[in-house]
């Protein structure tokens, strides 16, 4: 079973987060670009506003084909409650037709159940088969931690039993 983890990052957390995944369940990963701005104060309330309305965004790969996956991780960053813009339009233009879908959120301190919703509320019409769903809070915390809480996550949940 081939893996791949699809996420977008702003702070860089997110993508800690996604490449000690990959590592320890050996997956392959891409990382989403968002061709907007969303650095700095004012750029990231733009993107607060844009996630909470669930503006569409410019992303780079515009779409990701996952024929050679039987299973993909989605991971987005909590913004406003919701997955980050790129996030939300690379689901609407990717097909997760037979696919296993394990959905995971990072968060400062809280709403990452309500990013684990949304996605798998756009995901499952498209095909996407859930499985599994996990929340990493970042608030306050040195890379060294993250990746130890990935660690453990991947051992908690036992997620190597559903790759390779």
């Amino acid at each position: 079973m081939k893996t791949m983890i699809l996420f977008y990052s702003r702070t860089r957390k997110t993508a800690l987060i996604a490449k000690t995944l990959a590592h320890e369940i050996n997956a392959d990963y891409l990382e989403i670009t968002d061709l907007n701005n969303r650095g700095g104060a004012l750029n990231y309330l733009r993107a607060s506003v844009d996630a909470f309305r669930e503006n569409k965004t410019l992303i780079k790969p515009k779409t990701v084909d996952l024929t050679d996956y039987d299973l993909v991780y989605l991971g987005s960053p909590t913004w406003a409650g919701k997955p980050a813009p790129a996030i939300i339009t690379l689901i609407d233009q990717c097909n997760f037709q037979g696919k296993d879908v394990v959905l995971f959120a990072t968060m400062g301190n809280s709403g990452g159940n309500k990013v684990i919703e949304r996605m798998r509320e756009k995901i499952e019409p498209r095909g996407g088969r859930f499985i599994k769903s996990f929340l990493i809070k970042t608030g306050n915390k040195k890379s060294e931690e993250l990746v130890e809480d990935v660690k453990e996550m991947v051992k908690e949940e036992d997620l190597t039993l559903y790759g390779i």
